[in-house]
Parts: C-alpha cells; structure tokens; sequence
C-alpha cells in the first residue's frame, strides 16, 4: 500500500522538493502553506501521517499538533528549524511521534517516515505480507522468507530483495533499485547494487552464470521471477 501523507509546511520551495523527492518511493504528499486548510483536510479525509512544520503563519504548530491529536490518531512527524529543546519536548508531549530538527537530507524525512509507520502497524497488530511462489515479504518484522525458511540479510540486502518481491516479474532499473536501497553507501552506488545482487544471489542458492531467481537485464537492470 502507498503511503499518503499530509504535509503543513509554508515553506513551499522546501514543500516542493519534498514532495518530489518522496514521489520517487511511491509516497503521495499533499501540502497545505495555510494550518487551517491542512486541519480542514485532516477532517475530510484519511491519511497516513502528517508531517508538520512548527513555525506558520496564524497558527504555532504546537497547537496543531495538540489540536490533532486530540481528535486523530494519525502519526505526527514534526518538521521544524526552531532548535529549542522545549519544543521538541513540548512536541513530543503532545503526541508527536518524531522530532526532526532542520536542515536535514530528504532521505532522512523518509526513513522516518518509514519507521514511524512501521510502528504503527506494529501497535495495530497486523504484518503485511508479500508472496511470491518461494519467497515470503514480511514488511513489520522486516523479514524475507525462502522455501519458509528465514534468510540472514544486510539492511541493503533486505530493501534491495524486498523491492524485487514487491515488482516481481517485472523489470526494475538500476537506478530504481538504488533509490531504494537507502543502506547503499552513497559514493559508488551502481558497484554497491552489483555487489549486493550477487550475494543475494548466493543466499538464494543461485549461480549468477545461470540464475533462476534474479535475471541480469542488460543495460536495464533486474527481473526477479519466483
């Protein structure tokens, strides 16, 4: 399921570059520069988690949060150049789930994201599944399964395998792939995926010259089939 998230946020050069960068990880943000259209919002319809902005015209943001809270149960992450320590706390108290103090690297926001939703649905007490005919995608407990039996996996090993479960049979491109791995060391990424695949490969029990599982498309990227 993509995520679909509400943002508060009247800084809308940074809005924009947020948005685009989370579209790239299949996540849906709608922003609002105005708190009191981005409450409106919360009200009409169901999202997955607010990302909130503390300093906003007409309205602090620590009343917001409070505000919301107070009638959804939707996950708070609070976005916010002021660096006062009370109100981080004062946030947290109030039913924040994150504090991430600005500046900071879009792909931190998404791994919070990511995180914070994992627990969610972990409190919620349901685990999604991803099958395929040998492997099984466990997204809350963060595990793969082959022939039902749990694989040992890197961090980058699990985001690079899980995404080729999710696109199974379909042919992802490298750079699709990379986007992905968040655990991919920035300097020499495309290396990095070869290297990965191909102890994935070896978990799988397979030989790169004739694979079963995960086939080399050339000048493309990758096809899992299982």
């Amino acid at each position: 399921m993509q995520p679909n998230i509400v943002m508060i946020e009247d800084d809308e050069e940074l809005a924009q570059m947020l948005c685009d960068f989370l579209k790239r990880y299949n996540i849906t943000v709608t922003n609002f520069d105005d708190p009191y259209l981005g409450i409106s919002a919360l009200n009409l319809k169901k999202y997955d988690l607010l990302i909130l902005d503390l300093s906003l015209p007409g309205m602090d943001g620590l009343e917001i949060c409070k505000e919301v809270r107070a009638k959804n149960d939707i996950p708070i992450i609070i976005s916010s150049a002021r660096s006062d320590l009370e109100d981080k706390i004062i946030g947290l108290e109030l039913g924040a789930d994150d504090y991430l103090p600005k500046p900071y690297e879009p792909k931190e926001l998404y791994a919070r994201i990511m995180s914070v939703l994992r627990r969610y649905k972990k409190n919620n007490h349901t685990e999604d599944e991803i099958l395929t005919c040998k492997l099984t995608l466990k997204e809350e407990s963060h595990t793969i399964f082959f022939e039902n039996t749990p694989l040992s996996l890197t961090p980058a090993e699990y985001e690079v395998l899980g995404y080729l479960i999710k696109k199974n049979n379909c042919v992802v491109s490298r750079a699709e792939l990379i986007n992905q791995a968040l655990s991919l060391s920035e300097e020499n990424e495309s290396r990095s995926l070869d290297v990965l695949i191909s102890r994935i490969r070896a978990k799988l029990g397979e030989n790169s010259k004739e694979p079963h599982f995960i086939h080399s498309i050339r000048g493309i990227g990758y096809r899992l089939q299982a």
